[in-house]
């Protein structure tokens, strides 16, 4: 899955259920890391294996991602300055 298109994984709270989900896991990924050719191939892996845990414990994981997000979309940070730019010049005249 190409990096603009994987969802936002959540961060997990830290229990005692979650670090055995984890931990669980981790002897699993060990083959499939060895095995692994290059930076991109391991990133995937261990996406995947996040992507697993915050399913196996049922985190809320957002349906459209970061891969909805409109290009042409104005910024927060941008409107928020044109905004103060508008009140400036309407107290100027």
């Amino acid at each position: 899955m190409p990096l603009e298109n994987r969802p936002r994984l959540p961060r997990i709270p830290l229990s005692k259920r979650n670090r055995a989900v984890v931990w669980a896991l981790n002897p699993m990924l060990v083959t499939y890391l060895e095995a692994s050719r290059d930076l991109c191939e391991t990133d995937s892996i261990l996406f995947g294996a996040a992507l697993a845990v915050c399913r196996i414990i049922g985190a809320k994981l957002p349906t459209a991602g970061r891969a909805t997000r409109q290009n042409s979309a104005i910024p927060a940070w941008k409107k928020r300055i044109e905004d103060r730019i508008a009140k400036a010049r309407a107290l100027i005249g």
